[in-house]
């Protein structure tokens, strides 16, 4: 059976044969005994993202804890609204909440996941934020004629479940919606180097 575990930039949650490179949660159990999705899509504002490896530990993916999320990188994870885990990615997210304070010190979990809450979601629909293509660090996602890309350099890469495919290129001096929240664009902009699937370097 499978499981609707893979996040889409869009925030859906989907089933796919394709492996992430990157796990992550929405701060608890989102899934019911049989392994079906509940009717919420988060169990707290909490929504981070995970390395797939940690200490070796093993865990029943969609068991009695927590709802395992799947991303294809942390580009996804982020147009989705994620942020990185301070357990397991904890020099990544202390420099992410660094540069999300814009202050020598962090911003702590809790305030960035407010603030996070609000900027991804319109209800419970994906919230989006038009902002000039031109302004838009690599690693922003955008929206094009209903289907996300990516931002890296002269380009938009195409966002598919099992890779990016290939590019188009990037328009200039035009408006568009972007997925990806603006406190993480702040991030970006400030130098966070995301971790991108591989396909990315092959498009």
């Amino acid at each position: 059976m499978s499981l609707q575990s893979r996040v889409s930039p869009f925030g859906n949650l989907f089933a796919s044969p394709a492996r992430g490179t990157l796990m992550g949660n929405r701060g608890g159990r989102i899934h019911d005994a049989n392994k079906k999705l509940a009717a919420r899509r988060w169990s707290s504002k909490q929504w981070i993202c995970c390395v797939l490896d940690f200490n070796g530990r093993h865990r029943k993916v969609w068991g009695d804890s927590y709802t395992e999320l799947f991303f294809l990188d942390e580009v996804t994870a982020f147009a989705a609204g994620h942020r990185p885990c301070f357990e397991c990615r904890r020099k990544d997210a202390e420099k992410f909440a660094t540069l999300f304070s814009g202050r020598p010190e962090r911003a702590r979990a809790p305030s960035m996941d407010l603030v996070l809450h609000a900027e991804r979601l319109d209800g419970k629909a994906k919230r989006l934020h038009s902002r000039s293509v031109d302004s838009l660090p690599d690693g922003a996602m955008v929206v094009r004629d209903g289907e996300a890309f990516a931002v890296r350099g002269r380009e938009l890469l195409r966002w598919t479940p099992k890779g990016y495919a290939p590019p188009l290129p990037r328009p200039r001096a035009i408006e568009v919606d972007v997925l990806t929240p603006p406190s993480i664009l702040v991030v970006l902009q400030a130098g966070y180097a995301p971790r991108w699937h591989p396909s990315a370097a092959e498009v």
